[in-house]
């Protein structure tokens, strides 16, 4: 029965197409449901009746602000289905109650202890049924003095010690400029998930998983936390730069049509070397080298741990107007042809325009029948040869599978009437 959402002609040869999710998130933190739903799922998204607040997040389709149109929503729920069910009603929580009999796992991104209030924490859910998996996502996870807190994307970037990192030294830390600590809190959400699942595989029992997005975050700060704890630096912004033991070193640098990234370094690496001499070169054929730096020893004279910020400037600045007067694509070029490390920033039209990306089909045309048009998706982060993933459908409408799922539970089209007159769905 499980299978029956699949659309005609999909395939059904994938990695959790027996097992169900019941989506209770919002925000950021849909991407784990998502991502179980690309692995083939069935993920009933369970809704607010009129919609999850998370549909009049913007930018909209077409510029026309509608909870059908919300382009976020599009991003984090396609291969879902959607029901309409108030958990704050009786007769809601006993049909969520009876979802949860047939259900594999249960996310959910409530405030702590909200579920438990309801009556549906874990313990009277696994009661239910034993083989659950709930998972729940939090700011900051279900207990610590900092449990019960409110929070946004920017507190948990900010508390997660991520966003101190951002900016440029001289200016206040910077957030990035989309949402990305509940996608974060999602992504290993999901991960925890599956090793629940692993666990369950083998043993038959589920498990309540708690999920701090905070502590996501500070997974992600690579060795800041080590050099804390060794070194008792605490690591500090440097914009576009690259840190390095005698001092930062410009890594963004600005061309005619948007910036590239090159270190230009020297010392021990052979490869940055390379680099550097042949961006030197390049620049002597043109006529703009200065003498001194055509015979520059780059493994002695610039070692990268001992090089003085006035020598760093004195070499950038050898390079600052070489850079403005090429294009992304010619100096890409020249560093595929020579093998240096260099590479563009791409901005988003760069990334839709990518070879590589089309070349591997990464990018899913998805039928939007409702707008009578067709939206492109990114594709799945991993290829499986047995077992491939994509985003099979589109994002569900408000409460579009109510008939489905709830007839699935043997009620009738009356009852499913009399359910939605009275507000419960």
């Amino acid at each position: 029965m499980i299978g029956d959402f699949l659309m005609e002609g999909e395939d059904e040869k994938l990695p959790l197409t027996p097992y169900r999710v019941l989506d209770l998130t919002t925000g950021g933190c849909l991407y784990c449901a998502k991502i179980l739903a690309d692995l083939g799922a069935d993920v009933i998204k369970i809704e607010n009746p009129g919609g999850d607040p998370a549909r009049n997040i913007g930018p909209f389709y077409k510029d026309v602000p509608h909870p059908e149109k919300s382009l976020f929503w599009f991003a984090f729920n396609t291969n879902k289905r959607s029901i309409t069910l108030d958990l704050q009603t009786a007769d809601g929580q006993e049909i969520f109650q009876q979802l949860v009999e047939t259900a594999d796992f249960l996310i959910e991104s409530f405030a702590p202890s909200y579920m438990d209030k309801l009556g549906l924490g874990y313990e009277v859910l696994s009661e239910i049924n034993p083989r659950l998996i709930m998972t729940s996502i939090t700011p900051f996870g279900q207990t610590g003095p900092y449990a019960n807190y409110l929070s946004s994307d920017l507190v948990t970037w900010a508390m997660g010690g991520y966003m101190f990192l951002c900016g440029d030294p001289d200016r206040a830390p910077v957030w990035i400029s989309l949402p990305q600590a509940s996608i974060y809190g999602g992504s290993q959400a999901a991960a925890g998930t599956m090793i629940a699942h692993w666990y369950r595989e083998r043993t038959g029992e589920g498990q309540s998983l708690d999920v701090s997005i905070q502590e996501c975050i500070i997974c992600f700060l690579n060795q800041a936390m080590q050099n804390w704890d060794l070194n008792e630096i605490n690591s500090y912004r440097v914009g576009y730069k690259y840190m390095t033991g005698g001092g930062p070193l410009t890594m963004g640098h600005r061309c005619r049509d948007g910036y590239v990234t090159c270190v230009i370094m020297g010392g021990a690496v052979k490869a940055q070397v390379h680099t550097s001499k042949v961006l030197t070169n390049w620049l002597a054929e043109e006529g703009n080298a200065p003498e001194w730096l055509k015979d520059f020893d780059w493994e002695h004279d610039y070692d990268a741990m001992k090089h003085t910020p006035e020598l760093v400037d004195r070499v950038e600045s050898c390079f600052k107007e070489f850079f403005n007067d090429k294009t992304k694509k010619e100096l890409y070029e020249k560093a595929v042809e020579s093998r240096i490390m260099f590479a563009p920033l791409n901005d988003v039209q760069d990334i839709v325009e990518d070879r590589q990306l089309s070349s591997r089909d990464f990018w899913v045309k998805v039928e939007h029948p409702e707008l009578g048009d067709v939206i492109t998706y990114c594709g799945p982060v991993a290829k499986l040869t047995e077992t491939p993933i994509t985003s099979r459908r589109r994002p569900p409408l408000i409460g579009e599978h109510n008939d489905e799922v709830y007839g699935e539970l043997g009620l009738s089209r009356n009852q499913i009437l009399f359910l939605k007159q009275g507000g419960v769905i």
